[in-house]
Formats: structure tokens, sequence, C-alpha cells
């Protein structure tokens, strides 16, 4: 994974020096997330950057990639996990100029116009390719969101695109996110959404079952795809259901590696795996019980309640938001991958999103039918890449170590989101996501296999949450508070704990356009604004803690 940042609309009369000198200097911005090389491209109506991290190809997949005839230019962040595949399906000869798996995208774009091509990718990214010929531009984002992409105008009214918003900022008072599943036509100015799938309405998946074999075996193909590789990689295994699962399977894997249809031994034999929380955290404890299981080579490391709070200025930097949730679970996944970086680790397999297709979060067990359930589910993913996608990738990417997301593989997704919600619902004795552990008895200890549900940030220890909690108090005074609505007109504040982070954000941050990047709206446990609606006791204590559901967490907040 790396970064990109591009320019086009330039016309007759720009000083193209002067911006490609511009370029490389707002790119720089972004170089944590591709150390290992930088490369640019500039003619007459387009500037292209790439910093990049080498994962595929280490010595010939250098980017922007041109096509053989220098007409196509291709700046992607990402992974292409079906390339092989798809270099099969061509229906034109294609000289490839490289190893990448993204190079395909070139290829697919000269035989498949309108982009419907998007749809037959499996894989994370955010790219933008360069027709020189046409003066044309596509840019394009991963169906969940999983990897990040912003775009804007200059003042000149040139399209402006890049990895993170700290790149653009400065230049572009309409910055904004670029929507998942989309893609961008400069021919005919249009923003038009591709990835359209009928689970996403309830009717479509009322009745449906799904077998506990199809759904193990659709996990397992979407990790073995996933360890797509030519450097050491990890998993994070906090020890909660998700990432041990994760662990479980590419554990099964680590030995060998696919190379096409043959399978050769991978020079890195053990898997290695990371884990991070206060001294005595939950995480700590589970992890080992479950890497010891797995039989990986664990690190779990421990960090201070000051070492958290001294990195959270450089840590809402790098993850752009100011949501309090993501914040406190970015600080320990920021701490974790300064750590893995240093272990010479540069991909590790993570379990995000398995909370959005099972409904994992602990008010999923107030869902009052299943179709509410499932609609959630569907908001739910609408917003990963708002949240913990937005917080994986720009937490570990920080320090240039590259997340990977199995359970969002689009090709488990369309087995997993196929089932009808009833089968996926908690409550009345029913354990939280009990349909995923039951496809997988026999892969873990009981203890992980039906651990209950902590959000990663409770999971580092509850001590950290809770000081988070006392130390703002301290630092914000409720006359601040009270007047929020005034300083921070959009998405106020609603405690000093929000305050606080609100306020370092701005200092990076400045203006509307970069405040309206995050979204808004009350929470408890991590639900949408919706789901306040399921229970009463929701509107009275609206905190992101999973601690907060009362009656359900084992160690409710008072």
């Amino acid at each position: 994974m790396c970064s990109i940042f591009g320019i086009f609309g330039l016309q007759p009369g720009d000083d193209l020096q002067a911006l490609r000198r511009e370029s490389l200097e707002l790119s720089q911005r972004q170089r944590h997330r591709g150390p290992d090389w930088n490369g640019v491209y500039l003619d007459e109506g387009a500037i292209l950057v790439h910093e990049r991290l080498a994962i595929v190809d280490l010595a010939g997949g250098a980017q922007p990639l041109l096509s053989d005839d220098k007409e196509q230019v291709l700046a992607i962040n990402g992974e292409i996990y079906n390339h092989r595949e798809l270099k099969r399906e061509l229906k034109q000869d294609y000289a490839f100029q490289s190893g990448s798996d993204c190079e395909v995208i070139n290829a697919l774009y000269r035989e498949d116009d309108p982009f419907s091509f998007l749809n037959r990718l499996n894989g994370i990214f955010a790219f933008a390719l360069w027709d020189k010929k046409r003066g044309r531009a596509l840019i394009a984002r991963d169906p969940i969101g999983v990897v990040p992409l912003y775009w804007g105008h200059d003042k000149e009214g040139r399209l402006r695109v890049a990895s993170e918003m700290k790149s653009l900022v400065d230049t572009c008072t309409d910055v904004t996110q670029f929507p998942p599943g989309h893609f961008f036509d400069s021919a005919t100015g249009e923003l038009i959404k591709y990835y359209i799938r009928p689970w996403r309405h309830y009717e479509a998946v009322n009745g449906v079952q799904v077998s506990k074999d199809e759904l193990r075996e659709a996990f397992e193909r979407a990790v073995h795809r996933q360890l797509m590789t030519d450097v050491p990689y990890g998993v994070l295994l906090s020890g909660g259901l998700d990432s041990s699962l994760v662990a479980s399977v590419a554990a099964r894997y680590a030995r060998h590696r696919i190379e096409d249809n043959d399978t050769t031994e991978a020079w890195w034999p053990r898997l290695h795996s990371f884990a991070i929380g206060l001294k005595g955290s939950p995480d700590l404890a589970a992890a080992a019980v479950a890497a010891e299981s797995l039989q990986t080579v664990h690190h779990g490391f421990e960090y201070t309640f000051q070492e958290g709070l001294d990195a959270l200025p450089e840590v809402i930097r790098h993850v752009e938001t100011y949501d309090v949730t993501t914040i406190r679970a970015s600080t320990p996944m920021y701490l974790l991958a300064r750590r893995i970086k240093a272990m010479g680790v540069k991909m590790v397999l993570s379990g995000e999103g398995s909370d959005e297709i099972f409904g994992g979060y602990l008010y999923f067990h107030k869902a009052p039918n299943a179709r509410e359930f499932h609609e959630e589910l569907i908001r739910k993913l609408d917003a990963l890449n708002n949240y913990d996608c937005l917080r994986a990738n720009k937490s570990m990417m920080a320090w240039g170590v590259e997340p990977r997301v199995p359970f969002l593989d689009v090709e488990f997704l369309d087995v997993a989101m196929k089932m009808d919600a009833q089968y996926k619902m908690a409550g009345q004795g029913r354990i939280e996501k009990a349909v995923l552990r039951e496809a997988f008895e026999g892969y873990l200890p009981d203890s992980i296999l039906w651990r209950q549900k902590e959000q990663f940030s409770d999971g580092v220890g509850y001590g950290w949450i809770d000081g988070l909690k006392a130390h703002t108090e301290a630092q914000v005074s409720d006359r601040e508070l009270a007047a929020a609505d005034k300083r921070f007109p959009v998405n106020p504040p609603q405690t000093k704990e929000a305050y606080f982070y609100r306020s370092i954000f701005e200092r990076f941050f400045p203006g509307t356009a970069a405040a309206e990047t995050v979204p808004g709206g009350k929470s408890i446990a991590c639900s949408s604004p919706a789901a306040i609606a399921w229970d009463a006791s929701f509107s009275a204590s609206a905190d992101p803690s999973g601690r907060a559901v009362a009656g359900v967490h084992n160690a409710t907040v008072k």
C-alpha cells in the first residue's frame, strides 16, 4: 500500500515545473505511507506522484505505472488480489511492464469502457488513471473504502486527489472524501456508483440460509487470497473472535504461499502475531491464549497511559478525524504499528469488518427484528470508511505497515451478506456473532471462540478510556463546552473529551470543509444514530464504549 497525489486539468500557460515542485512537496506529507521509493509523472494535462510501500514485485513495481505505449499512466494505492485470474481473462494482448498486481488495471481500462471492470476487481484500492491520448482521468475507490482517498479543487479550478487530506487541505477549500464504490470520469464529469449489490435490501435476503461450511470456506479463501505478498507479514491478534479467526486461518497457510498454480514454501515460515494493551489488559491476556493455541510467534506489547496521551496529537494528525471512538482505538493501534515496523514486518492481516457483517457490537442485542438488524448492518458497512477502515489504515500506515482485512473481501461479503439477518441476531441468551462462531468450531479454544465482544478501545484496558475522560475533564472548562457550538458550528462536540480532540484536529485541519469530512450524530457503543431508537436507555447514555450497553456487557459502565 502506498499514497497517491494528482492534479488534473492543467492548461496552457500553467507553470508546469512550479506545479511539479508543489506536487512533490504536498505528496511528501504522506510519505509515511510509502517510505520505500517515489515516482512522478508530468505532461501538459496532468501530474501524478506516487509514494511506494513495496509489498509485491519489489524490484519492478515502481509507480506511476505506464502502459507499453506510454498513453496510460496509473497511480494506485492498494492491492488487487485476483490479478492473475484477471490477466488470464484479458480479451486483448497487453504487454505488461512490471510484475505489479495493479498493472492489470491499465489492461482492463483498454478493453472495458465504461469501466464495468471495477466490479471484477477483488482488492482494496484508490487510484487515478490518466489517459494522455484522450485527456481523460479515471478516479476510483474500492467498494467499502478500505483505502482512503480525498479530492477537491484548487483556486484555478484544477482537480486534485490525494490519499490523505493533509496533502489537499491547504490548497482545496472544498476538500471531501471520495466516496467508496464510486468512480469519476473526467470525460463526462460524472461521479458514478459502480458497487451495487442486491443484498443491500432485506427483501433480497429474506429467508436465505448459508451453511456453516459455505461460510467457513468462503472466509478461508479470503484469508488465503490476502496472503499475496513478497515481504514478511504478520497478524494483529487482540484475542477477540475476529482477529483470532483471521490468525487461525492464516496460520494454516503460513508455511506456504500461492504463485499461479504452484505451492512454494515461503521464506518466512513462522507466523508472527502482535497485540498491545495497558498492563493487565483483557486483550493481552486473551491474545496470549490464542497465540499459544495457534503456535504463532507472539509479541504482546504494553503501553502506558502517558505514552498514549503523548501520542494523541500525532494520532489525530495521521487519522484525520475527531471522532471519539476512532481516536480512542487509533492510539494503541498507532503505537503497535511503530513496534511492528521496528521488527521489519510490512504487512499485517486484521479483523475489521466482522462486526458490521454479523452484528457484533453489543447494541445489536437490542435489535427489534431481522429487518432492522439487516438495515443497521448496511448503515454500518456504508460508514466503515469513516471509522474502522479509516482507523486501521491510517494508524498502521503512519508507520508504513499495510493492514489487510479479509472479512471485507468482496467474495466473502457476497456470501455472508446474502444470509437473512434472523440467523445473525443476538439476544435472549444467544451471543453476538453466534453463526460465525459455530462455523469455526474447533479452530480456537472455547475461551476465545465464545469470548464476549470487546471494542478495541475497551479491550486494551478499561483504564485507557477512563483515563482519557478524566484527563479531558480537567482540560476543558464547563464554560467552553457550553459554547462549543459557537467555536465548532459543524458537529459541535457534546462532551469534554470530544471537545479536546476537536481542538487538536482544528490545529491541523482548519476550515469547514475539513470538519465536514467527519460524520456527526449520536451513538451508543458504536451504533448508527438510527439505532438509538432501539432501547430507551440508549438515548439517556450515549457513550461509544461497548460497556455502555447495560445488561449486556459483563463490565457495564456505571
